[in-house]
């Protein structure tokens, strides 16, 4: 069979990635943070952009819902009162100032006046507030009053240098011998010093050696105490019973040491940390209806607003050259897509957060226990979307409702067949009937996952003992045999 080229017409469909398209799909994954910083980034760079500046009022966030939540507005307000608002609520300086004018002109004038970055003469206490005491500055003043010879201060100031946030030592001594040319005999000497500072357990090089200076503060590091301290895998694995017999003491006495240990501070540097956890904005609001329903509504905190300034562009573009108008043209058309974007993005949020409402309404009256097993395809087919937009929806977005803040993918859990052959239920109500089983469990009376299978099937819930186990154990739930030491040993303690 000879081969020869030829020419053909086909007529195909394909999807082109764009890179608006490609763009688009980013924001709808974006969590609130990375949006907040791609909007700064694009109005920084497009002149046509700016953000929408809000009034003294909060305007009204898009909702979706069974339920109208009903609001009075500000002019339907004042023909109440007979009266504006701005009547109402006077601003006049001279009204406002409560206190006397000589403390409140001392007030302001301290910490560079107090007064707010507008100028407009509000102020506040945090602007005057004293900054907090950090770990290596708590340090410095220790290791000033305790090293009198210049050359051990700075020895001190060295190991300083290599403690963690926690307060422990992440330094290497021979690293730190090399570099100062200080013997290890001395650098030995100065970190023994430097582990006597308060609070105490400060320069340990592991959780033993924390512990043990905790206690030796205390004078409370006898022998058995410092085998216990070298023995805290087994203390992990809840081995009383080889404790024992290391530390060559009875029953009561471990109980007396346990309970020692847990009242040491594992992390002594901690206190002095001033990094706060980031507070979840929530996307979407979930509040009751005045009709028993649902209502469900965009967060307008976490609902960025941007404006094209097309007055700007007509103004500007009237006296442009031919590559000036190319770029604004550019510029608006990028505006353009922007503000279509994110208006898409926050109606594609509010949908699939009030099918979600709608599917899990058992679980917003009566709680985890009534969660229905859920999957991204089940919403998506409801509200006629792609699963994964869907699935890029339910990412790092949060809803906050009566039972608090849940993030979207909370929602979505698999599905545990009924033992009766009713429905199914929800891994995460599993989940939490398991968790309530083993806190109510007794010492004497600890439960085997085999037994907790026995009482799932009891009410219905068909699951097999290597499932019991994978959820304990995500739980971080140790086993039964470790759960009835500690609950003896807890007894005791208590006792």
């Amino acid at each position: 069979m000879a081969l020869s080229p030829s020419i053909s017409l086909r007529q195909t469909q394909s999807l082109v990635m764009t890179p608006q398209l490609l763009q688009s799909i980013r924001l709808l994954q974006f969590t609130h943070f990375e949006l907040e910083q791609f909007i700064a980034s694009e109005i920084e760079n497009n002149p046509l952009l700016e953000r929408e500046e809000k009034e003294n009022h909060e305007a009204e966030p898009e909702s979706q819902g069974w339920s109208e939540s009903g609001t009075d507005h500000a002019q339907s307000m004042a023909e109440r009162l007979d009266s504006s608002l701005e009547n109402v609520f006077p601003d006049d300086p001279g009204q406002r100032e409560v206190i006397g004018p000589d403390l409140s002109a001392q007030w302001r004038s301290a910490a560079g006046n107090g007064l707010h970055p507008t100028g407009e003469g509000d102020w506040n206490l945090e602007a005057i507030a004293a900054a907090p005491i950090t770990l290596r500055a708590h340090v410095r003043e220790q290791i000033a009053l305790a090293f009198r010879e210049p050359a051990l201060g700075l020895l001190a100031q060295a190991l300083a240098e290599g403690l963690d946030e926690a307060g422990y030592l992440d330094a290497d001594l021979e690293e730190i011998a090399a570099r100062t040319g200080a013997d290890a005999h001395m650098i030995e000497s100065v970190l023994r010093t430097c582990q006597q500072f308060d609070p105490p357990g400060l320069f340990a090089r592991n959780l033993s050696e924390c512990l043990a200076l905790q206690l030796e503060a205390r004078d409370r590091l006898d022998p058995a105490m410092q085998i216990l301290l070298e023995h805290l895998d087994l203390l992990a694995k809840r081995d009383f019973q080889t404790l024992k017999r290391l530390c060559g003491v009875d029953e009561q006495d471990l109980i007396d040491m346990l309970s020692e240990i847990r009242a040491l501070e594992p992390k002594p540097g901690m206190r002095f940390s001033t990094s706060t956890a980031d507070p979840v904005v929530p996307d979407v609001v979930v509040q009751r209806g005045a009709d028993g329903g649902w209502t469900v509504e965009l967060n307008p905190q976490a609902l960025p607003r941007v404006l094209v300034n097309e007055s700007y562009f007509a103004a500007v573009s009237a006296r442009a050259t031919a590559e000036e108008r190319l770029f604004l043209s550019e510029c608006m058309q990028n505006a353009n897509w922007l503000t279509r974007s994110l208006d898409q993005r926050a109606r594609t949020i509010l949908k699939v957060a009030a099918e979600i409402v709608r599917q899990q309404d058992a679980f917003l009256m009566h709680g985890v226990r009534h969660l229905r097993p859920l999957r991204l395809r089940t919403v998506a087919e409801a509200i006629d979307m792609h699963e994964s937009t869907v699935s890029r929806v339910a990412a790092n977005k949060y809803m906050l409702t009566p039972r608090g803040v849940f993030e979207l993918r909370y929602f979505f859990t698999t599905a545990i067949a009924a033992a009766d052959g009713g429905d199914a239920h929800s891994a995460e109500a599993v989940r939490d009937r398991i968790r309530d089983l083993i806190d109510e469990e007794r010492a004497d009376a600890v439960l085997s996952d085999d037994a907790i299978v026995d009482v799932l099937r009891r009410d219905g819930v068909d699951i097999a003992r290597r499932t019991v186990a994978k959820y304990r154990e995500g739980m971080n739930i140790p086993s039964s045999v470790q759960r009835r030491r500690e609950k003896k040993a807890l007894a005791g303690m208590s006792a």
